[in-house]
Order: structure tokens, then sequence, then C-alpha cells
């Protein structure tokens, strides 16, 4: 997306802010007229976000202290552009204890505090990723001193924000600034190290004769079962700080013989083939299983007469969980339920049509039991994926759309048995 810059001035004052800083969150708190009691769950996940986003602030404001320095902002410019991983990102806690530590005691020193200092605030953090996550903020800078480093807990907070002499700032959460930012944000990367390719096989440059190699079989046919092979959304659902967007596929059905649904199948960038999509755009096109031919006949065997949803999240940290309030959820499925008369599940319909077939049918059940930990972030819910002919909304090349909150249109797939 493009955004115009606009953040608020590094000139400000820290009390300033600090004020500015408690307004918000009194203003937030307002919208919440049934707040938490203070011995409920929620209130002490309040206080531990409150802790995290504490000591990412402090590893932010030493981290940009540092960068006040030329060689040190050379080597973490060097360090980012040969970044193996999407948007050239690292882990930070690993970043600082690479090559013998010379981040941490370079962090240490600019900072002007002892490096075991650092060691104690990096441990006593979350897991955190730093990288430049706006496209062209990667391209502008230079490694010049003219950039902020920024972190926020969860998607769509207010960026806190610190310069190279440390001065705290405030940032638009939905604008980036057109001063280049690092993001300092909890980890939603898979680092696992890839290996590298075997680009030469045996026999490779020998010159020899011969006949040439067989050509390799055929790959199998794909299994059975329901896939989707287009997808567009009408918005990335991901704060700018966050960076691209990390799109899921969740299969939702029946838990048990109960009221609640449970998640089946989740298809995401860090699932196995089949299962593996990976959507950092808003379009998107291929092949990718959501609920397997066996999963299907399984689940028709045990939730007779029951259906499943197929429901898009836009993933914030921990892959295929979905992360939200139990009002949000309510929320996003209510609307969508009335406005479409309960069609808003799927089933297959082979065994009536005799094709392959997978078509609107009802839903049953609302509640998404045992939703997962909103301590670090809150999951954005683009919706459940309804049949076009059930809504009325066509677009050529997909046949489901995707309703969100209040029933608006947030996107459209294509879905297909096979």
């Amino acid at each position: 997306m493009t955004h115009k810059s606009r953040y608020l001035s590094i000139g400000w004052t820290l009390t300033a802010v600090s004020v500015l800083a408690a307004v918000v969150a009194c203003s937030d708190r307002s919208q919440n007229t049934t707040g938490p009691a203070p011995n409920r769950p929620e209130a002490a996940a309040t206080s531990v976000d409150a802790e995290r986003q504490t000591k990412s602030e402090a590893l932010a404001q030493h981290l940009a202290r540092a960068l006040a320095h030329p060689a040190f902002r050379a080597y973490v410019k060097a360090q980012l552009d040969s970044s193996p991983f999407r948007e050239h990102k690292l882990h930070f806690q690993r970043f600082l204890g690479a090559h013998g530590a010379h981040a941490r005691d370079e962090v240490a020193r600019h900072a002007g505090v002892t490096a075991a200092e650092v060691d104690r605030e990096a441990q006593a953090a979350i897991p955190l990723e730093f990288y430049l996550p706006v496209p062209a903020h990667r391209r502008a800078w230079t490694g010049d001193a003219n950039l902020l480093v920024a972190t926020a807990l969860r998607d769509h907070d207010i960026p806190v924000a610190f310069d190279p002499q440390g001065h705290r700032v405030l940032l638009d959460p939905d604008r980036p600034p057109a001063t280049p930012v690092i993001a300092l944000v909890p980890v939603e990367t898979d680092f696992t190290p890839v290996p590298s390719m075997q680009l030469c096989m045996e026999g490779c440059g020998t010159g020899g004769g011969g006949s040439p190699p067989p050509p390799p079989p055929a790959p199998p046919p794909p299994p059975s079962g329901l896939y989707m092979t287009q997808a567009h959304f009408v918005d990335d659902f991901e704060g700018w700080l966050k960076g691209a967007p990390e799109f899921e596929v969740h299969v939702l059905g029946q838990k048990g013989q109960s009221d609640s649904l449970t998640d089946y199948q989740c298809a995401g960038e860090k699932q196995p083939a089949p299962y593996y999509f990976d959507q950092n755009g808003l379009d998107w096109s291929g092949s990718v299983m959501l609920f397997s031919k066996s999963q299907i006949d399984a689940y028709n065997v045990a939730h007779r007469g029951q259906n499943v949803r197929v429901y898009v999240v836009e993933d914030d940290d921990t892959a295929c969980q979905i992360k939200t309030s139990s009002d949000a959820w309510k929320r996003a499925l209510e609307a969508v339920d009335a406005a479409n008369q309960l069609r808003t599940a799927g089933k297959d319909t082979t065994s009536i049509t005799g094709q392959k077939l997978w078509k609107y049918a009802q839903a049953f059940q609302k509640l998404l039991s045992a939703l997962a930990s909103i301590i670090n972030t809150n999951d954005e819910l683009v919706g459940d994926v309804v049949q076009d002919n059930v809504v009325g909304e066509y677009h050529p090349g997909f046949n489901w759309i995707v309703k969100g909150e209040n029933n608006v249109t947030n996107g459209w797939v294509q879905l297909e048995l096979k």
C-alpha cells in the first residue's frame, strides 16, 4: 500500500510523549466498557504485555543509539542486506550473539551499558526480529544516520520509535514516516537455516559421452481433496511495522458433538506440502490443499449432518493458531451468518451431483473453542468464505467470497474439489 508520511515530531519532550501515550491508552480503554477486573486473566495479559513492551523499547533505544556510529551502521546494513530470509529479516537475539557477540558488544559500548545488561535484556524479552518493513525504506536507506528504530508488541499498536540520539517518538500506526524505520518486533518468521542447494550432482563437468540421462519420472497426481487455486484480498490487513501479510486458510468444524467449532486444518506458509501456502500480497494463484478427501470423509462419518467453514486469517505471530477475542469472533460471524441465511459453510456434494463439487451448506456452530492466548497479539479475521451465488456477488475466475465483520467483502477465492 502507498502511505503518506505522518509521524510525531522528534522535538517533543519525553514528558509530552508520555502524556500522549497515557491519553491514547485511556482512549483505548474507554472503548471497552466492560473492562477486565484486576484479577481476571485479561488483566494479567495486559500487565505481561506492558512488561514485554518496556523490554522491547529498552532494546530498541540501545540499538538506535548504537546506530549513531557509522561503523556499526555499516555492519547492520551488511547483515540485513545478506539475510536470506523474506524481507531481509534477522533474528535479533541471534544477531546480538553472532560473530563473537560483536553486535552485543557494540550496542553495549555505544548505549553506555554493560554487555551483561544487554544480554539480560535480550534474554528477558520475547524472541524478536528486526528489519526494514517498508520496501521503499529498504531501497532508500544507504546506511546513513537518517533512520529510526521502532517497536510495537501487537499489530496496529502505536509504534514507539527512537532516533540515533535516543529520543523517543510515537509513530502513526497506519502510515509510515518518510524517515526509514528499522522495526524490532515479535518473531513471526521461521529462521530455520535453509541448506544450500547442491547445484552439481555426480559426474558434472566430466565431459563424458554416452546417452543423456532419462527424464525424471512424472510427478504423481495431487491427492484428492478441497483446493484453493486463486485468492484476492482487498487489503493486506497488516500494519506497516509488521511488513508483508501472512494469510492463512483454516477449515473449521464441529468440536466433538458440541455446539462449538474447532480447527481441523490450516494452510499457510509454515505448513508442509500439500498445505503449504504463502501469500504475501493481495493476489495469489497456485494450488494448495485445504482439506483432503480422507479428512472430508472422516469428518462426515464423525459429524453427520454437520458442515465445515473455510475461514481466512491474517496471522500476526504464531502460525496456524487463531488468536483473537471471543467478542471479535462473535461479531465477525454473526453478521455474516445473518446476512446469508446461515449458508456460510461448505460440503462435498459429489455423491449427490455425480460431479466433484464443493457447494454451500448450512453452518451450525458459531463459537470457536479454545481461542489461543491473546497475550502477544490479535490476528486479523479476514473472513468466512461464502459461495458467490449465496452472496450474489461475482468475480471472474473466482467462486467464493470472503465476508468479514459487518458482512463486508474482504476478498474472493477459487475453491475446487479435485
